[in-house]
């Protein structure tokens, strides 16, 4: 294709600043993360301090994830998405710049109200563009834009943590940001929704007030403890108020969340299913760098060197799924990825200290190749049914239920480390407590056991319009090209 075609192309264009934008934010996460403890030091403060600076990331995001769909729908998703982008990449240069906590703080809320609008409305972009036939597309998008970062994340935050600073953690997003802003000014179409409704100011204040304090409740509960006062309060403020929220939500008529698209057969057993997916999936992420860098004393590069190959294997499983996804369908699919998920979980409760680390590069390996089962299938049938109009609060849900799964399964990992205890006492030695792992990763293994349950009850006959071969164009003859010419 001509280069000035292809610049003309909206696809093109939209998966481009996509691309861009996930890559930031899936990336920043799990290099921060990385860098914790560098940051500890420099700031001189405790490591129990450092985990505001994830903390305030994390309730800006929920706090504004719900308000992405109508932002994007009353304002245009081009406007909302160069917004998100321009608060991304220009509260990442700051955090670099940073100087006290508190600044990175700051500067790390401001960086959350980015990321939360990025991921819906990049959402809506991409499933509004390509068309029901072409959602397989959409997926292996969507795949590559999420397994990237917090695949690469650890490798690339130990690199620069070990041989530049904790500053380039941030700034490597700035060049990534500003080409994405660049390409999305100039050639991203615009698109409004007519029917956007007025602002639901009190949606938005219980949904912020609820999502934030629930989320902090999952992110701070295996640390200070699930009967600690303080998560027993937030945790019940936040179920209260998000009870509170459905309530309003479905008394209105034009809701910040249209949570009755959660009444679409298709769209309410897929959403089930990639809640757990996440749970089971981000799970065994966070768990397998602390053991091999707690139990088994890796350092991160090292640590992400060995969890790389779930990557690799996303990327290999990507391109044979997508092919047999129209032949197939959906739910085939998603149950045998939660069941490959599932061995390979219960698999990993075998290592220990003296495995061999390539045993455990096979095993990440393999989660990859099961999750593309999952998530492939997820995103090209979840937005089947959902009318063009009702994409953009659709998308919303989504990015909330991935949130909240990913939150939970992190949540629930690390309370049964903690329970069991990461270490023991042996001989009068401490040592890295192997059940608890075990037991841990037995966790990721119920989880992915649920999704395949949800999995099971997804209806291929819904998702048709998706399960569609598209023909491959045939490169015309050199006849032909002569006779053209």
């Amino acid at each position: 294709m001509p280069l000035k075609r292809l610049l003309l192309n909206q696809r093109f264009i939209v998966a481009v600043v996509y691309i861009c934008g996930m890559i930031m934010n899936s990336l920043d996460s799990t290099i921060v993360n990385v860098a914790l403890a560098t940051l500890a030091r420099d700031f001189d403060v405790e490591p129990t301090e450092i985990q505001s600076v994830v903390i305030a990331y994390l309730v800006s995001l929920a706090v504004f994830i719900p308000i992405s769909g109508w932002l994007g729908d009353r304002f245009g998703t081009k406007r909302t998405f160069m917004l998100a982008l321009f608060l991304f990449t220009g509260a990442s240069a700051l955090c670099g710049m940073a100087q006290t906590l508190e600044q990175l703080t700051f500067f790390r809320v401001l960086q959350g109200a980015g990321g939360g609008l990025l991921t819906p409305v990049g959402m809506a972009m991409l499933y509004r563009t390509f068309p029901p036939e072409e959602r397989v597309g959409v997926s292996r998008i969507l795949m590559f834009a999420t397994i990237l970062g917090p695949a690469f994340g650890p490798i690339v935050g130990g690199l620069m943590i070990e041989h530049l600073s904790w500053h380039w953690a941030f700034y490597v997003n700035v060049p990534v940001g500003t080409f994405a802003l660049l390409v999305g000014y100039f050639l991203l179409h615009e698109h409004k929704e007519e029917g956007a409704g007025t602002f639901d100011l009190r949606g938005f204040l219980l949904a912020g007030v609820g999502f934030a304090t629930f989320m902090y409740a999952l992110s701070e509960g295996p640390s200070k403890g699930w009967l600690s006062p303080l998560i027993l309060v937030c945790g019940g403020i936040g179920i209260v108020v998000l009870l509170v929220f459905v309530w309003h939500e479905i008394r209105i008529p034009h809701p910040m969340i249209q949570l009755g698209l959660l009444k679409n057969r298709l769209f309410r057993s897929t959403l089930s299913t990639s809640f757990f997916g996440s749970a089971g999936f981000l799970g065994i992420l966070f768990l397998t760098p602390l053991f091999l860098q707690e139990a088994r004393g890796l350092s991160p590069l090292e640590s992400g060197l060995a969890t790389m190959p779930e990557a690799i294997g996303v990327l290999v499983s990507t391109q044979f799924v997508a092919r047999i996804y129209p032949r197939i369908g959906p739910r085939r699919l998603m149950f045998t990825g939660m069941m490959i998920v599932m061995v390979t979980a219960l698999l990993m409760t075998t290592i220990n200290e003296d495995t061999n680390i390539w045993i455990v590069r096979l095993l990440m390996f393999v989660v990859g190749l099961g999750m593309a089962y999952i998530f492939i299938p997820n995103s090209a049938a979840s937005l089947a049914t959902i009318s063009r109009e009702a994409t953009g609060r659709a998308t919303t849900i989504m990015s909330v239920q991935r949130q909240v799964g990913g939150a939970l399964g992190i949540a629930v990992l690390s309370s049964i480390l903690a329970w069991m205890g990461a270490t023991e006492l042996v001989n009068g030695v401490l040592q890295p407590n192997l059940d608890g792992y075990r037991l841990a990763y037995a966790g990721s293994a119920m989880f992915a056991l649920i999704g395949g349950f949800f999995a099971l009850r997804v209806p291929d006959a819904d998702a048709a319009a998706t399960m569609v071969t598209i023909p491959r164009r045939k490169r015309p003859s050199r006849i032909q090209r002569q006779s053209n010419v």
